[in-house]
């Protein structure tokens, strides 16, 4: 017998000995092989295939026998490869290789995964002018709303698609924001009882809430299946300034120091109505906003956890300057991320160029793909902690560029529509990002 056949077979088994001893695991698997599931499934075995310690002869029959995770239909994959692999039928050897590699079905059981793959999202984004269109399209119609604020956005989204999702399947719609309810700081963004109440009570709507909730801090709701591993769509609508305005791999924590004081004015913590808070001394006035609301967290974190919780990620109303700072960790050509030099009025063009160029000639309504300005950058560097599912790098394969804060047919939140009465802020944007 040659070494690679040998090898094989001492997989094969294993695999047979291993299920011998998990009748409940290997019985959990009927759920992972669902048509619905099948996709995301087959991803996560080739991933795991990847991290786990395996003879790479058995780690590349994997990937070749899944298909690269783009098998729509168990029928689509390679039945003498999985037999070879496993000494079972394409069903059952898929299944065993889930029990084999520990792949739970527990997250994906409570919120059903869209199969669409990524390029077939990519395809929708490009011939639809309203990317939210895609819940309509989809097989599963989830959507994640970070930062949701007033749920102004998770209102309208709602009214655009509840009646023509009816007939088909329910809407999931689950909005979080750091802002803690009943709180005296953060004002008119705190959503009210009664758009709470309402959205509580929809027919059609799977809803749920969590305010005083760290987007980046979700291993609790996880924990408890509060929330699906991923959505059809994840959106953040105006990105925090200045949380997302600098980008702490490329500048130091003094130079955003220096800058906060510079263009915000002097801050300090303190405190109102008792609890924490944090007074900005902006001219002559003092502000007052929550105590977390200058810790910087950067393009980076953003664009790593909307990759990981949407198959298609949307972000709207980006004022100017988070807007250059997170296109500058998309582009591919390093002059893009200068260390320690922030963004200015003065120096975008000359970081820029031809970029900055194409970009500000945008009239507001018109769309355009970033691949057209430049090349997308092939490894963005995941900086949330790592799952055990996860590459420590991944890409967007599409990012388009929307110049302005609100289009016709689209939903969007009461921050976004606040965009025309704001005569000193230059119109804004809206990214559509299509991971790999």
């Amino acid at each position: 017998m040659s070494s690679l056949a040998q090898v094989l077979a001492d997989f094969r088994s294993q695999v047979t000995t291993l299920l011998q001893e998990r009748d409940k695991e290997w019985e959990a698997s009927r759920k992972l092989v669902e048509a619905k599931q099948l996709a995301a499934t087959l991803r996560r075995v080739i991933v795991e295939a990847h991290r786990a310690d395996l003879p790479v002869i058995v780690r590349d029959a994997v990937t070749l026998a899944l298909g690269n995770s783009e098998a729509a239909r168990i029928q689509d994959l390679p039945g003498p490869r999985l037999k070879e692999l496993t000494g079972l039928p394409p069903t059952k050897a898929v299944r065993a290789l889930c029990v084999w590699f520990g792949i739970d079905e527990s997250p994906i059981l409570r919120w059903p995964l869209t199969s669409l793959r990524s390029e077939e999202i990519e395809a929708f984004v490009h011939s639809h002018a309203n990317p939210f269109d895609l819940l309509q399209e989809a097989d599963v119609a989830s959507l994640l709303d970070l930062g949701a604020g007033d749920l102004s956005f998770a209102t309208d989204l709602v009214e655009h698609y509840i009646a023509r999702l009816h007939d088909r399947h329910e809407l999931i719609l689950h909005a979080l924001d750091r802002l803690t309810p009943g709180s005296k700081l953060g004002g008119p963004l705190h959503p009210d009882r009664e758009r709470l109440n309402s959205l509580r009570s929809r027919i059609g709507l799977s809803f749920q809430f969590y305010g005083g909730q760290d987007m980046f801090d979700l291993e609790t709701l996880d924990q408890r299946g509060q929330l699906a591993p991923r959505y059809t769509i994840a959106t953040c609508w105006a990105p925090a300034t200045p949380t997302f305005a600098y980008e702490p791999t490329r500048l130091s924590d003094h130079t955003m120091t220096q800058e906060l004081t510079r263009t915000k004015g002097a801050f300090r913590q303190t405190n109102f109505s008792g609890e924490p808070a944090l007074e900005v001394q902006h001219g002559s006035r003092a502000l007052l906003f929550p105590v977390w609301k200058f810790e910087i967290r950067g393009p980076l974190a953003l664009l790593d956890l909307l990759a990981r919780r949407g198959v298609l990620c949307i972000l709207g109303a980006v004022d100017t300057q988070v807007f250059w700072e997170i296109l500058a960790q998309l582009l591919d050509d390093d002059r893009y991320r200068p260390k320690n030099l922030p963004f200015t009025p003065d120096n975008l063009h000359m970081i820029f160029g031809e970029v900055f160029d194409r970009l500000s000639g945008l009239v507001v309504g018109e769309t355009l793909s970033l691949s057209d300005c430049g090349l997308l950058r092939e490894r963005i560097p995941r900086v949330l902690p790592l799952q055990s599912t996860q590459a420590p790098s991944y890409r967007f394969r599409s990012v388009q560029v929307r110049r302005g804060a609100i289009f016709p047919g689209l939903p969007a939140s009461s921050t976004a529509r606040r965009f025309s009465d704001m005569a000193e802020e230059s119109p804004p944007w809206m990214l559509i990002l299509v991971p790999e």
